[in-house]
């Protein structure tokens, strides 16, 4: 089933390249600013076996902030993480407001990603009302299948699909493969490289072996497909267009559209009925699966909500909540994706709560020393004009806020009064 509206919810930008090309820059300024304040961050795991990583990453976050004008932050996340490293990573895309992941190998980017509750962490950043961008390999990470363009085209191998992230699922409900480049043409005239160099006879083959109930979308080159969740809108922006395809037929959105998401869903792939529509997970006797994967989400909902009210006594609990879900799952009934996702999502909580933490536990001498240095600046300029009750004033203002002035022959000192 497709979505309509999420009220509240952001934006999936899916670009079939140029993604930093000047033509990009309004398309880039539109959904960032859309997105509001916050950190943004560039991935790297799409190139992240690349020995010019570091530069391929530097040049992606100069044309964010010398073109879009917006500072957008490396994640480091290059090789498959676990532990209280995926932990943070998953924990800074949660808590971003943008996150923008590009051109690199396909199959590379899903050994990083795959598996790692990336596609949870990304749509949880989305339904915040945050801005998700992909192009190239990153976008053909996005759907419920994923083509190796490199091992098909570069390797020849036999055409075949890989497990893809399912994030455009996720977010959408969309059963869709992502075909970025989707009308590239040959430099040279020589050969067939439409759909991502693979070309229409090999992309033929692959459409053959979609799982069942998929299709798939082409992103043309230059061109951006701008999904906005909270509208329920496509939106195609760029010099090509988005081609909706299912067993060979095409339907073609150009630039300028702005219609329903349904609109990429081929009128062919009806709605699931009752009858249909698979099982959940599960015992019937117990609480459905799908419950804890709820839970998860409205507890971290409330949990930044919290943090943003700076009410830690609300937060933490919040997070004791949580645990007692999942200890509850000892019992069996919970699907282990689910139950891995709720895991996920608290150890997140905790580390979020420690940066908190640690901003509070930071000596507050570092953040008051420029103010307070500035005010003693002041009471200098004063007694160098002989205006020692103003000096005084000063001083004993300082003395009421628990900041000692002491005037020494090595100068003036202060320190500040703990309780």
């Amino acid at each position: 089933m497709v979505a309509t509206k999420h009220a509240g919810w952001g934006r999936l930008v899916i670009l079939g390249s140029g993604e930093t090309a000047p033509t990009m820059v309004e398309m880039h300024r539109s959904v960032l600013a859309a997105a509001g304040p916050g950190t943004g961050l560039v991935l790297d795991s799409t190139y992240g076996f690349q020995e010019n990583v570091d530069a391929l990453t530097q040049k992606t976050v100069n044309y964010f902030s010398e073109s879009v004008g917006r500072t957008m932050t490396p994640l480091q996340w290059r090789t498959r993480l676990d532990g209280v490293a995926l932990d943070r990573a998953l924990t800074e895309v949660r808590s971003a407001r943008a996150v923008y992941a590009g051109p690199g190998s396909p199959s590379y980017t899903m050994r990083v990603w795959g598996g790692s509750g990336f596609a949870e962490a990304v749509r949880s950043m989305v339904s915040a009302g945050g801005t998700a961008t992909f192009s190239s390999a990153a976008a053909i990470a996005l759907g419920v299948v994923a083509m190796p363009t490199h091992e098909i085209y570069r390797g020849g191998a036999d055409p075949f699909w890989l497990a893809g992230t399912d994030l455009l699922g996720q977010l959408t409900g969309l059963c869709a493969a992502v075909i970025p480049h989707y009308d590239l043409a040959p430099k040279n005239g020589s050969h067939d490289t439409r759909c991502c160099y693979i070309g229409e006879r090999r992309m033929r083959e692959l459409e053959l072996q979609l799982p069942a109930g998929a299709h798939l979308i082409g992103v043309d080159e230059h061109t951006a497909l701008v999904l906005d969740l909270a509208e329920g809108t496509a939106r195609v922006v760029g010099r090509g267009g988005v081609t909706v395809r299912v067993d060979n037929n095409a339907e073609v959105l150009p630039a300028g559209t702005v219609a329903p998401l349904s609109a990429l869903c081929p009128a062919v792939h009806a709605a699931p009925t009752a009858e249909t529509e698979a099982p959940a997970r599960g015992s019937a006797d117990h609480q459905a699966p799908a419950a804890l994967r709820t839970a998860a989400d409205a507890a971290y909902a409330a949990f930044v909500a919290a943090l943003a009210d700076r009410d830690a006594d609300a937060a933490g609990p919040i997070a004791l909540r949580l645990e007692e879900e999942l200890s509850n799952c000892s019992l069996g009934w919970a699907h282990p994706d689910d139950a891995e996702h709720a895991r996920r999502t608290l150890r997140g909580m905790v580390l979020e709560l420690a940066g908190v933490a640690n901003d509070g536990l930071a000596d507050p001498r570092k953040l008051l020393e420029p103010l307070i240095d500035a005010l003693l600046e002041q009471r200098k300029a004063a007694r160098d004009r002989r205006d020692f009750a103003a000096a005084d004033t000063m001083r004993d203002k300082l003395a009421g806020a628990g900041i000692e002035v002491r005037d020494s022959p090595r100068g003036v000192e202060w320190s500040l009064q703990m309780s």
